[in-house]
């Protein structure tokens, strides 16, 4: 009778411990599958935000370039659109971030420094651990 009791609780826990698996596994997508969406919808924002600026400085730009090619026909010195220059690389730069393949390019390098230059990646003394963690709180604690 012992043996037929132990047998059902054998089988009984090993039921649990797959399903408690399952869910753990389930929990886990579900947590991944979350931080990409949330990754992805801040990608968005940092796209349409750099758009954005993007709109801001073509106007500035815009401006600039007219008021200082207005003034070279005037004058008939350089002085005016010497500031085109710089802004006309930052203008190509905001553009770029915007609507080019920097993205992509970022992405590229990312994935070229993670699989062949990892070593850049290690945090200084490794992963905090449990313990490093705990004494940092009581250290905290008790200086309160």
């Amino acid at each position: 009778m012992g043996s037929i009791v132990g047998k059902a609780m054998d089988d009984n826990l090993a039921k649990m411990q797959a399903f408690q698996m399952q869910t753990m596994q389930m929990q886990l997508e579900r947590q991944l599958q979350m931080q990409n969406q949330m990754r992805e919808r801040m990608m968005a924002m940092q796209i349409s935000r750099a758009r954005e600026t993007l709109n801001y400085f073509g106007t500035f730009y815009t401006l600039v370039a007219v008021g200082g090619i207005g003034a070279f026909i005037k004058r008939k010195t350089p002085g005016p659109i010497i500031p085109l220059v710089p802004l006309t690389f930052i203008l190509a730069y905001q553009y770029d971030m915007a609507y080019g393949t920097m993205l992509r390019r970022m992405r590229d390098e990312s994935e070229h420094i993670i699989s062949d230059e990892y070593d850049l990646l290690k945090l200084p003394s490794g992963l905090p651990t449990f313990q490093d963690i705990e004494a940092a709180r009581l250290k905290q604690k008790g200086g309160q």
